[in-house]
């Protein structure tokens, strides 16, 4: 995986890469045709291969995400205690995460971009603030698309989503935080969360 922890901040052209990428997920669909048409409607994008294909690219991009963000931080070395404890850890699922991603689409996965992250993962606080959203915010991409999955890419995904909450949680428990903000989880749609991780400014 390439990753690059600089200061630089990506072009408008480069993120725009990436949501189009993480829309179309195989490439199959432009940003535009999209936003446009708002989130799949059950009788115009019923759950079939094809769709499975372009929300588990969508899935995989947000977990090579997370998994560039820990890894990261946890050569930076500026992490200590727990929380360097909670990144070791959550690596690793990350990394799982994304193998069982990759085995379920095999060639049609996408490609790896490069990330950046600055100094956010060389200040603890601020590394802690934004691996909660980085969970919190797959924990509801995952609840967004559940319905537009098959059985079996279902049962993968639900594999996930219950560790990432658990991630969540945990994250919650060293900011001394309620693990859980409230009794259901939000559903965000892809649009709402690649424009998230946009504003971010994580992705080349």
């Amino acid at each position: 995986m390439t990753v690059a922890a600089t200061g630089d901040h990506p072009t408008a052209a480069s993120r725009r890469g990436f949501l189009r990428a993480g829309l179309a997920g195989a490439g199959t669909l432009s940003i535009g045709a999209v936003l446009a048409a708002g989130p799949p409607r059950a009788s115009a994008a019923a759950p079939s291969p094809k769709l499975d294909v372009q929300v588990l690219n969508y899935a995989l991009l947000l977990e090579e995400l997370q998994v560039a963000f820990y890894a990261v931080a946890l050569d930076r070395r500026a992490l200590r205690g727990e929380l360097r404890e909670f990144a070791e850890v959550v690596v690793e699922h990350e990394r799982e995460h994304v193998k069982l991603l990759r085995g379920a689409l095999g060639a049609k996965a996408r490609k790896v971009p490069r990330f950046q992250f600055g100094n956010v993962v060389a200040n603890p606080r601020r590394f802690a603030a934004t691996a909660l959203q980085l969970e919190d915010l797959g924990v509801a991409a995952y609840n967004g698309q559940a319905a537009n999955l098959t059985r079996d890419a279902l049962i993968a995904a639900a594999r996930i989503v219950s560790v990432d909450a658990r991630h969540a949680a945990w994250i919650r428990a060293i900011q001394n935080r309620p693990p859980a903000r409230q009794a259901t989880d939000p559903a965000k749609s892809r649009p709402e969360v690649l424009a998230e991780v946009d504003r971010t400014g994580f992705v080349r």
